[in-house]
């Protein structure tokens, strides 16, 4: 029998087959967060021709694995002052699990760039597509935010996304403005 697709979409989160700790959400929405906000901010300055080589590819990987170590080791930080006593591996483990968040939020931007630096797609396309993508994941903030808390989407869920979404739009569009 398929799977219902309703339930399939809107079922919490798990991790083991079992639901995620309140800790362990928080961490990975941060992480979402973090990464998508960090990759736009990357993705912004690339004005010129240069920035269409590997050299924005790379700056958007590097901006994404530096913040994926930086989150994962405040993270851990965070939580020896909150428990008192040192990480064990399974925790250091589990604190690098919950900051991939930060590395899902540059595989499309770069392989868009990257496209864009092979000649297979016009690199400002490219770039331009890259944008969009992190702006609908920065949308989508709202909606990951209640499947973390085993929630189903609201009407309020779609309007806040729409609220993120322009809000992104405005700074990518006034950086469009100042730099082209």
């Amino acid at each position: 029998m398929a799977p219902n697709l309703r339930d399939l979409l809107h079922r919490p989160l798990l991790s083991r087959s079992s639901p995620l700790s309140p800790g362990n959400a928080a961490s990975r929405i941060s992480a979402y967060v973090y990464g998508n906000v960090l990759i736009l901010v990357a993705l912004i300055p690339m004005t010129s021709p240069a920035d269409h080589t590997f050299q924005g590819v790379a700056i958007v990987l590097g901006t994404a694995l530096s913040t994926f170590v930086a989150h994962a080791f405040a993270e851990g930080v965070g939580e020896t002052v909150r428990t008192g006593a040192k990480l064990s591996r399974v925790a250091r483990i589990e604190q690098l699990r919950d900051s991939v968040p930060v590395l899902s939020a540059a595989v499309l931007p770069a392989g868009l760039l990257a496209i864009g630096w092979a000649g297979l797609l016009d690199p400002g396309v490219g770039q331009i597509m890259a944008e969009v993508t992190v702006i609908a994941r920065i949308a989508s903030t709202n909606f990951v935010v209640g499947r973390l808390r085993g929630e189903k989407p609201t009407r309020g869920t779609f309007l806040g996304s729409i609220v993120l979404a322009l809000v992104a739009t405005a700074v990518v569009a006034l950086k469009l403005l100042l730099t082209h």
